[in-house]
């Protein structure tokens, strides 16, 4: 199997779990999962940041064209929202032609609310990060995450997968725990992650999770 595939198939695999964890225990964040992308959307998308995405994230559109609005649609750590391909190609020429930022760096998510910050998918053919993720932010800059060279698309999805079905913050691949930001489901059936630390983001009804569910 090669690699695009192998990718291809983890992540199909740990997005899978995800989704269904999502729909029996976070439903309002479920409702709010988009429909698939056609191979004519992605390729549209790619024509207009003029970037060929790599395999794992063209699949996960595959399945769904983001999230929609909504209570519940940050179920990505940092409380953050998958952007629809056509969210994902706006913000990406912000990216470039308004804060010259490098080209190939696929804004993935933005945090909800507002778009100061998220997730990214570095789509640079032949850079040691190649498909993997980063973090973004207005002021801060692009930084892959870890530090130390990135996280592959697919195996954060099957961090992000074990985090939900055992109740946990996520394990990076260093080993280290990201114990600043913690799966919380809402008083309204819905997931976000926050920082456990500050009691502020606790309102009644949010519960954290400690444990498998």
């Amino acid at each position: 199997m090669s690699s695009d595939a192998d990718a291809v198939e983890r992540l199909t695999a740990a997005w899978g779990r995800v989704e269904a964890w999502l729909r029996a225990h976070a439903p309002a964040s479920a409702a709010l999962l988009r429909p698939a992308a056609s191979a004519a959307d992605i390729a549209a998308a790619e024509t207009a940041m003029g970037v060929e995405f790599p395999a794992p994230l063209a699949a996960w559109y595959r399945i769904h064209d983001g999230v929609g609005e909504g209570h519940g649609a940050g179920f990505l750590p940092s409380d953050t929202v998958m952007l629809p391909l056509e969210e994902m190609a706006d913000e990406y020429r912000t990216h470039v032609q308004d804060w010259e930022r490098e080209e190939g760096l696929l804004p993935l998510t933005g945090t909800t609310g507002d778009v100061w910050s998220g997730w990214y998918v570095d789509a640079r053919e032949g850079e040691p990060s190649y498909g993997c993720l980063g973090q973004w932010s207005v002021d801060g800059g692009d930084e892959p995450y870890p530090a130390d060279g990135g996280w592959p698309l697919a195996d954060w999805l099957g961090e992000i997968a074990a985090a939900l079905e055992e109740g946990r913050c996520l394990h990076r691949p260093d080993g280290a725990d990201d114990t600043h930001d913690w799966p919380v489901l809402t008083g309204r059936e819905g997931l976000t992650w926050v920082d456990p630390r500050d009691p502020r983001l606790f309102p009644e009804g949010m519960i954290k999770l400690d444990g498998p569910r």
